[in-house]
């Protein structure tokens, strides 16, 4: 008999649907001057997946992106 699965990233139809603490680390990773292949490496995830994360993230309102260049 299977248990409920204790991943705190949902499930959603055939594909994963990466939680916000894993989003947040891609975004992370990426402020920290990672490149997308050092990412998908270190978080193995898809390359293409880390690219959508990226640019959502960069369509956001600068409201709710940090200042750089301080």
């Amino acid at each position: 008999m299977q248990t409920a699965s204790t991943n705190i990233c949902v499930r959603m139809g055939h594909s994963h649907e990466l939680c916000e603490f894993k989003r947040g680390t891609v975004i992370g990773c990426y402020l920290c001057s990672k490149s997308i292949r050092e990412i998908s490496l270190l978080l193995n995830i898809p390359r293409s997946t880390v690219i959508g994360i990226v640019s959502k993230w960069k369509q956001l309102p600068t409201a709710t992106q940090p200042a750089t260049g301080l």
